[in-house]
């Protein structure tokens, strides 16, 4: 896709953090943008910053562990611009209980992999089919991690390994029926955003968010360090052009990930080309 002005842009996740930054490329592009989020107010707020810009915007409240919601920003999408040429399934949480998988509860899988598997197929459900029959050109992509990439025993990381495979999967397809569609996966390295605090979100039937002052010392410095390593991350802004880049050449790994980072990502798949046992402390 060379040109996208005039072409229509949905963004899940998209009222803070990355969603929000690649909202504002596509408008810079002359984009049409459709925002959803689950969060009211910040995404009535991202919706008047965007339009501010002279973009023309859409703002749907969307849970994307709702299938009906999903849905509805599809029907909401396609009735106001007629077509969706990108769709960014970008929501995503990282809330655990920070205990080993075998004491982990089934919550915590349960809204981890709701929101950032099954949303991100939800929207590939939703939008592709439509997108097919209005035959224009048009691009998925699909927000997993580096995460997706490196292995650990817990449901963040387990369910952005699924976005990986789902979203390398679709580009097969894609490209073996010959569509004029095609699709990346966004695998980063640490961002500045606040999904360290994506808990405010999490429905209270998967459970509360568990208070950090009772989890063990161990776990505690870990989160500590998680938010550290985010605040010095990438700006939201610097992802977006890399996405923006994959979206107009084609590229189906996106990963602007820290240089240590991509050395524990080389090292692993040569461990598993090797067959050797995996190390721990890759990342």
């Amino acid at each position: 896709m060379k040109d996208l002005a005039g072409k229509v842009a949905v963004v899940t996740g998209s009222a803070s953090g990355m969603g929000f930054a690649f909202a504002n490329r596509f408008a810079e592009e002359g984009m049409s943008v459709v925002l959803a989020d689950i969060e009211a107010e910040p995404l009535a707020m991202a919706e008047a910053a965007i339009k501010a810009r002279g973009a023309r915007v859409l703002a749907v409240r969307t849970n994307v562990l709702q299938d009906g919601d999903v849905e509805k920003l599809a029907d909401a999408a396609f009735r106001t611009f007629g077509n969706v040429h990108v769709v960014c399934n970008n929501a995503g949480v990282s809330g655990t209980s920070g205990k080993p998988v075998w004491e982990a509860p089934q919550e915590d899988w349960d809204w981890v992999f709701g929101v950032n598997f099954w949303g991100v197929l939800r929207g590939i459900r939703a939008f592709v089919p439509r997108m097919i029959a209005n035959g224009e050109e048009g691009h998925i992509v699909n927000t997993a991690s580096v995460a997706g990439l490196l292995t650990a025993a817990d449901p963040y990381s387990v369910s952005k390994h699924g976005v990986v495979c789902l979203t390398e999967g679709l580009y097969k397809n894609f490209k073996t029926l010959n569509l004029k569609l095609s699709a990346s996966v966004l695998c980063p390295g640490w961002v500045n955003t606040n999904i360290a605090d994506a808990g405010r979100n999490r429905p209270a039937e998967l459970g509360e968010v568990p208070d950090p002052s009772s989890l063990p010392a161990a776990v505690q410095a870990g989160l500590a360090a998680m938010r550290g390593m985010l605040q010095n991350g990438y700006q939201p802004s610097e992802i977006a052009q890399h996405v923006l880049d994959a979206i107009m050449t084609d590229t189906f790994f996106i990963i602007p990930a820290q240089e240590y980072i991509q050395e524990a990502i080389k090292t692993r798949f040569d461990q598993v080309l090797k067959r050797e046992n995996p190390t721990t402390g890759l990342f």
